[in-house]
């Protein structure tokens, strides 16, 4: 029994690590999946992690308990960075779905549980079904692998004192909707010019009923230009996916202290 206590002290800390890892990450945290499928499979990827792992036993003391809880904190951190860039998809949805007049018809995301908009539900289902096509799932699984190296087990603490990180982690909220709004802005700036073009007729024809032709035009050149720019779409959620990777690599940078 002697000989257990330092694997599992170390190995405690790499499964806290992991599943905390994968609460806040997209595709692994999802509501979809099992909740003992999850920590079965954090439990196994934990073993795995553990014998590529360089570190000395740890004393089960107040200062242990101390590193499970800044363990915890880098996984949540981490997974949440990621998810933050990704939630760009929703939002430019959202900025779509309020132009379309489809606000009102939010639908509850099965993955999450909470109310997303419809198109924002809509390209969100194609973006994670592009980041399992482009193996995206493999780089998540390398980021938390590789983290080790950048942030060490025994770290003491997290540098939340200098500002780097806060800053930066706000630096990356700024540029999802940055990337929210340059994803939405064909669809918005083109439904902009349909309703100038409604309100001349509405002028012009005061007899027409602009309030009931408008909302089938609006949604029909909505559509009409998703399906001529999805393709651009879907090369900006490739980049948004590199931005995702870059971010969560940076933040373990910043963690690290490097």
């Amino acid at each position: 029994m002697e000989d257990l206590v330092p694997v599992l002290s170390v190995f405690l800390l790499v499964f806290v690590r992991v599943s905390a890892f994968f609460v806040t990450m997209p595709l692994f945290s999802y509501r979809n999946i099992p909740a003992q499928h999850r920590v079965a499979f954090s439990l196994v990827l934990s073993w795995v992690m553990y014998y590529t792992i360089d570190s000395k036993a740890f004393e089960i003391n107040g200062q242990y308990f101390l590193l499970v809880m800044k363990e915890a904190m880098i996984g949540l951190l981490i997974g949440f960075a990621a998810y933050m860039i990704i939630s760009a998809i929703q939002i430019a949805g959202g900025f779509i779905d309020f132009q379309m007049g489809f606000a009102i018809a939010n639908v509850i995301d099965p993955q999450t549980g909470a109310q997303s908009p419809l198109m924002g539900q809509y390209l969100y289902t194609f973006s994670l079904l592009l980041l399992l096509a482009l193996n995206g799932h493999h780089l998540i699984l390398d980021g938390i692998f590789y983290s080790y190296q950048l942030m060490p087990i025994d770290s003491p603490w997290i540098p939340f004192g200098d500002g780097l990180l806060m800053e930066y982690i706000v630096k990356a909220f700024n540029s999802m909707f940055i990337i929210a709004f340059q994803m939405s802005i064909p669809v918005v700036a083109t439904l902009f010019l349909v309703d100038v073009a409604l309100g001349i007729v509405a002028r012009t024809v005061p007899q027409l009923n602009v309030f009931v032709v408008g909302f089938p035009i609006k949604i029909a050149v909505s559509f009409i230009v998703l399906f001529i720019v999805m393709g651009v779409m879907f090369a900006v959620m490739q980049e948004l996916f590199e931005m995702m990777f870059v971010t969560m690599r940076d933040l373990m940078k910043l963690i690290g202290g490097s």
